[in-house]
């Protein structure tokens, strides 16, 4: 049974990433639409940066927003992510890189909505961080 929760957890960690390379390459309608697709010309990272950017760091992150180069950075590590996951190999690799996304999205954000310190991000932090775990027990 527990083969079977980490799977699924490995799983759904991969989806979420290559869900997000996917909505953000061809504007799939939920997060980004069609028009504001990458292949159609938009850029991956400006609306969040620009838009939802907020607290001590919004600044810094603003002034990323649509530039070339972080565009590919998301947009590859979104894929490599995702499908390190989904393979089962890199799982390090992976999750390290999907670990600083999601750290230096959650800087973005800071403070938390919802909460003063914690959100979404840190946990799927952590998750990551046990699936690493997972991976070296082989």
């Amino acid at each position: 049974m527990k083969k079977v929760i980490w799977f699924k957890l490995r799983l759904v960690m991969g989806l979420i990433f290559l869900w997000a390379f996917f909505d953000k390459l061809l504007g799939l309608g939920f997060a980004t639409t069609k028009e504001a697709a990458w292949l159609y010309g938009g850029s991956p990272t400006y609306g969040f940066l620009t838009h939802a950017t907020r607290g001590p760091f919004a600044g810094f992150f603003q002034g990323l927003a649509g530039m070339a180069v972080v565009d590919w950075l998301f947009m590859l590590g979104l894929l490599f992510v995702g499908l390190t996951l989904l393979s089962n190999k890199f799982i390090i690799w992976g999750a390290s890189a999907g670990s600083l996304m999601l750290l230096l999205m959650y800087l973005a954000v800071f403070p938390p909505e919802n909460n003063p310190l914690l959100d979404d991000h840190i946990v799927y932090i952590l998750v990551l961080g046990l699936l690493v775990l997972k991976s070296k027990e082989r």
